[in-house]
């Protein structure tokens, strides 16, 4: 006899209340990743913030 598995019945609840959060999280992190790997050393040196936490 095979026993209930209550993993689908709950992610398929759950997904409805949450993907707004993983959607905005997954196009945030897009977005700060493609800014991210677009800055250059030159940014970097001429940056304040880069300077004030440089050690």
């Amino acid at each position: 006899m095979r026993k209930f598995d209550p993993w689908p019945v709950f992610f398929k609840r759950e997904w409805k209340r949450t993907w707004p959060f993983l959607v905005g999280f997954a196009i945030t992190g897009t977005i700060i990743t493609k800014f991210s790997l677009g800055l250059t050393e030159e940014d970097a040196k001429n940056s304040k913030f880069v300077q004030a936490h440089k050690r």
